[in-house]
C-alpha cells in the first residue's frame, strides 16, 4: 500500500515504515501528525483511487523524528570590471517524518 501525498508545495510517494524528507513543518520532535492532502492511494490488491484534488477521507499518520538542515546552497554574484564578488550561502530546515499508516 503506498499513497501520494503533497506538502510543503511538493508531491511525494510514501508507504507505511519509511522515512520521509520534507520542508520544515511547526510541530515538535515526536508529535504525531496527519497529511490530509492526499492525492492518490494504492491498496494492497491494486486498486487505485485518484483524488479530485485530494481523496476524500483518506488521511496519512506520521510521527515528527527530527528537525536538521538541509546541504548548502551556493550564490554568487559576480561583476567582472568592478571587481566585486560574493558569496551567499544558504542552508533550508527540513522535518524527517516516519510514516505510521495510511487509512482510508
Amino acid at each position: 500500500m503506498y499513497a501520494v501525498v503533497e506538502t510543503g508545495g511538493k508531491q511525494y510517494r510514501v508507504s507505511p515504515g519509511e522515512m520521509l524528507f520534507v520542508e520544515k513543518l511547526p510541530y515538535p520532535e515526536g508529535a504525531s501528525i496527519s497529511l490530509e492532502q492526499v492525492l492518490m492511494v494504492v491498496d494492497d490488491d491494486g486498486n487505485v483511487r485518484v483524488g479530485q484534488p485530494t481523496v476524500e477521507g483518506a488521511v496519512v499518520k506520521a510521527t515528527v523524528t527530527s528537525h536538521k538542515k538541509g546541504k548548502k546552497v551556493l550564490g554568487f554574484k559576480y561583476l567582472p570590471r568592478d571587481r566585486y564578488r560574493r558569496t551567499i550561502g544558504h542552508r533550508q530546515m527540513h522535518t524527517w517524518l516516519r510514516i505510521d499508516s495510511i487509512a482510508g
